[in-house]
């Protein structure tokens, strides 16, 4: 022990206790997708924090050098025998109690029983020290690494801070009307037990209105069952807000709904409210659930949805490479399905981490039963240990409004914003997302002058129209219409639903058939007209989308989702929608600007100004009051656009619609700077300007005998005796600066130009340069090679670059992770672990560039870069939805495996029998080789 003292002894500067802050990642590998409950547990670094698994933690001791790592390991506990055990082998599971989420009474979060076992191991020996061992060290051995240990165990860890843990949804909030409520003198009096509703007799789901004592059926549940709605009626009717269920009035309480609010709330004097009524509430009993009690009923049946998910089938279990089931994550089905398909594509299937996770087959083990003895044989049910994608989740949703949380979110959008993430982010080398990209042509022709226009833009998914009218099923569906009709009018139950049944060609036909624009501006006719608008594929995508329209909205603007079967095909031959461009002997209309919008009684005319003369009325003279459509300006500017560009776009399509301004806008995105639409009054008096104007007189600068300071840059800081090359900027500055909203690298100039001299001064530097052309360029130090654009090569934080080198990479690799990132320490680590394939064989050249920066460094080709080819295409894989919009319910996905259809239900992987193909949300298609 002696020995292994000494060698902690020798160690004890690199063993830290985490601080607030400190991002402690000890629920999963920084490189595999390992945890403690893994072969081989868990080892934590005790200096950076970092989790590795037992298969990489040699190679970071092997680059950083660090010897101490906290080592836990977690085994399933046995389950335990008790007086409620059914003797299935379950083991009791407290009943929830509380509508909530991690606390006493509520829903147990990923709360299964493990043994833990945390020792210190030291490498490259792997000699280990327990905490008993711990006793027998010196004070200082000891209290250092007890401390390490217990900050590290009670930290919490950074996919546990990204997570929702707690929540109680019975937590209600005083009604405004309960204190003032004021009830009728009309001597209704309730007995306590014998209630129906005034309306349909019904028995049960009974509400007593508070205001007037008269009782109603409550609402209609999606299922059916419930009430009839006459006590919503009621309220409606005379506004009366507080209600109380009859049958879970107690002693302790009871539940009250407020209409007016649209909640369940607390009345402090319902005592009092009730006994104007003669209830006396020391004396009721229960005798119906409450809606609590339904809530959690309604949460522990969503496992059990048949529909999709082929419940009603055995199916058998799968595992292997690329066999590997997901742990939903709280609400992260969306993202199981969508990373499942995408790295069913070869451009995604990397060696990176999620790549290797899901397709090397190492997770793709079953799961162990919690309620199975070690003697119990049973079905296999087809759950997997998977893997658990928590930093996954966190990279792709950081800064996201939506993604970051744990909602349920549309599979679509996610999608989308995952590719526009690859994106950015491989602009410099092979880009995986071109393997959805496609060009669409759109071709307007003016119905007057039988002109064209044509413009392409790009695309990654196939929006397929859902047309309701095209249902082969019309009548069955009237008659289910006038059923339901029936049903509720009577208060019956309503019928079993009826699917419409929508065949795909119908579809198709909508997608492709020309769209007519009223209003629409023609340079042709130089008016407006009616055209015609037809979108045509430019070019045909490896990998092809289809997002299926199922949710819209009603006439009341209620999200809806259409229940539709349609009969998508295996096979698809899109040739026939390619586009041709130009036709011979065909007219394109000419490229001009719609002229000038006109108010009333009002004659615009062309400025005299700097763009021109008084006869010209062209698009760079300022407009005259022109009335802007704002709508479409404001729908414009919520995409992200700038305000004065919508404004143009507005002006230069004529009013037209958001569909014109739209394409005007993605056609003109490149255009250089011009000068913002400005708006005149054209009712200016003319006593407001004087009859003869002097502007020779001496008012402007500089003065005489006045010297300029030379325009020069600040010289570089300097630190006592020693001349920096680089500057060494006041990162609390940068800091404070960030939080205020400005962009980084402006923040970083402030600092720099003003010297390092304070939040204030660098505050007017901001304030003074925010409309700078280069505001949020990269800093450019006088003397640098650096191009506009680009990070400069000496600027890079050497506190940055030792963080980043302790954890295993060298000194270029974590170079090129900070000027890739802006220096911005945590943006660094989390691109080194995305580019680990790139960075393995990386050279960086003496210049501090790596041969792939140079490489992405030159002039990339004009226009969009695509893939094209013919457009036939072949289905292997969908994502189907179930629920009644996309921000709830419940998502899977069929994948095509060796001519298998597989299910993926988050950590289920099933052989599929019969694939709900008519169902589906969005289909994947590849293309077909000849």
């Amino acid at each position: 022990m002696a020995e292994v003292s000494e060698v902690l002894m020798s160690v004890l500067s690199t063993i830290r206790v985490p601080r607030p802050g400190d991002r402690v990642h000890k629920d999963e590998c920084a490189l595999s997708f390992s945890s403690p409950e893994s072969e081989g547990g868990l080892y934590v670094c005790m200096n950076s924090f970092l989790g590795f698994g037992s298969q990489y933690v040699d190679r970071h001791h092997t680059r950083s050098g660090q010897r101490a790592y906290l080592h836990i390991t977690r085994t399933r506990k046995a389950p335990k025998e008790d007086d409620n055990n059914s003797g299935s082998g379950d083991p009791p599971k407290k009943k929830p109690t509380r509508l909530a989420i991690g606390i006493e009474g509520g829903f147990n979060v990923d709360q299964e029983q493990f043994e833990e076992e945390v020792k210190v191991v030291l490498f490259p020996d792997r000699q280990e020290v327990t905490a008993d061992d711990l006793t027998t060290m010196p004070d200082v051995v000891r209290e250092r690494v007890s401390l390490a240990m217990a900050g590290l165990l009670s930290a919490d860890s950074v996919s546990h801070a990204l997570q929702v843990q707690q929540w109680d949804g019975e937590v209600r909030a005083e009604s405004r009307h309960a204190v003032d409520l004021k009830q009728l003198d009309n001597g209704v009096r309730i007995p306590p037990s014998g209630w129906r509703c005034e309306v349909c007799d019904l028995q049960e789901n009974l509400w007593m209105n508070l205001t007037d004592g008269r009782v109603f059926c409550g609402r209609r549940y999606f299922d059916g069952s419930g009430g009839n709605n006459h006590a919503l009626l009621h309220f409606q009717q005379t506004g009366h807000p507080l209600a109380v269920k009859l049958g879970t009035i107690t002693p302790g309480g009871a539940d009250v709904y407020s209409y007016d609010e649209d909640d369940m709330v607390l009345d402090p004097k319902l005592p009092e409210h009730l006994a104007h009524f003669g209830i006396d509430m020391m004396t009721m009993e229960k005798t119906e659930r409450t809606m609590t009690e339904l809530e959690i009923a309604v949460n522990q049946r969503v496992g059990e949805w048949e529909v999709i998910q082929e419940s009603g089938a055995t199916l058998q279990p799968l595992s292997g490479p690329g066999l590997t089931g997901m742990r939903n994550l709280g609400n992260s089905c969306y993202l199981n399905s969508v990373m499942q398909v995408l790295f069913t594509v070869p451009d995604f299937q990397s060696k990176a981490k999620p790549g290797y996770g899901l397709l090397s087959g190492e997770y793709s083990k079953p799961a162990p039963d919690p309620g199975e003895g070690p003697e119990t044989s049973a079905e296999p049910r087809g759950d997997q240990i998977g893997i658990a994608p928590r930093m996954f989740k966190a990279l792709v949703g950081r800064g996201h409004p939506e993604f970051s949380i744990n909602r349920q979110q549309d599979a679509q959008e996610f999608l989308l914003h995952f590719i526009n993430m690859v994106e950015r982010n491989c602009r410099s080398g092979e880009n995986p997302s071109e393997a959805f990209r496609f060009l669409v042509e759109e071709k307007i022709v003016c119905q007057q002058s039988q002109k064209a226009k044509y413009t392409q833009r790009v695309d990654y998914i196939l929006q397929l129209p859902v047309p309701m009218d095209q249902a082969t099923n019309t009548e069955e569906l009237q008659e289910a219409e006038r059923r339901r009709e029936e049903a509720e009018s009577s208060g019956a139950p309503p019928p079993a639903p009826v699917r419409a049944k929508i065949p795909f060609k119908a579809c198709m036909a909508a997608l492709s058939e020309p769209e007519t624009l009223t209003d629409s501006w023609s340079s042709a006719v130089q008016a407006k007209t009616t055209a015609t608008k037809t979108t045509r594929f430019a070019s045909f995508p490896d990998h092809l989308v289809i997002q299926v329209k199922k949710f819209t909205f009603g006439q009341d603007w209620v999200p809806k989702k259409l229940d539709v079967s349609i009969d998508v095909p295996d096979t698809l031959d899109l040739s026939g929608l390619r586009g041709a461009g130009q036709q011979p002997g065909e007219e394109l209309l000419p490229e001009l600007a719609p002229p000038p919008l006109m108010t009333p009684d009002v004659e615009v005319k062309g400025i005299l100004g700097s763009h021109g003369n008084e006869e010209d009325d062209s698009l760079y003279s300022p407009l005259l009051s022109p009335v802007l459509d704002d709508s479409t300006v404001s729908q414009l500017c919520e995409m992200g656009f700038p305000l004065e560009a919508c404004r143009k776009a507005v002006y230069n399509t004529g009013n037209t619609g958001i569909d014109t301004a739209m394409n005007w806008v993605m056609a003109h995105m490149d255009d250089p700077g011009e000068e913002p639409v400005q708006l005149f009054q054209t009712s200016m008096s003319a006593s407001m300007f004087p009859d003869t104007l002097d502007l020779a007189a001496p008012w402007g600068w500089p003065a005489a005998g006045e010297e300029l300071l030379p325009e020069l840059a600040p010289p570089p800081l300097m630190t006592p005796d020693v001349e920096v090359k680089a500057p060494v900027l006041d990162d609390s500055t940068v800091s404070q600066l960030c939080e205020m909203g400005f962009p980084l690298e402006a923040c970083r100039k402030a600092v720099y130009n003003t010297g390092n001299t304070g939040i204030d001064t660098a505050m007017n530097w901001v304030m003074a340069h925010m409309d700078d052309p280069d505001f949020s360029s990269p800093l450019v130090l006088p003397g640098t090679s650096s191009a506009p654009g680009t990070t400069p090569t000496e600027v890079v934080s050497e506190d940055h670059l030792a963080t980043i080198v302790s954890m295993g990479f060298s000194r270029d690799q974590a170079t090129r992770a900070l000027r890739a990132t802006s220096n911005v320490l945590e943006r660094a680590v989390d691109w080194i672990f995305s580019h680990l394939d790139d960075l393995e064989s990386m050279e960086v050249s003496e210049g501090g560039r790596s041969a792939v920066e140079s490489e992405g460094a030159r002039e990339p080709p004009p226009g969009p870069k695509v893939r094209d080819g013919p457009g036939k295409f072949e289905l292997f894989a969908f994502i189907s939805h179930m629920g009644t919009s996309t921000m709830c319910g419940h998502y899977v996905c069929h994948i095509k495996k060796d001519q298998q259809w597989v299910i993926f239900n988050d950590q289920k992987v099933c052989a599929s029998e019969k694939p709900p193909k008519d169902l589906g949300y969005l289909y994947f298609y590849r293309r077909v080789t000849e």
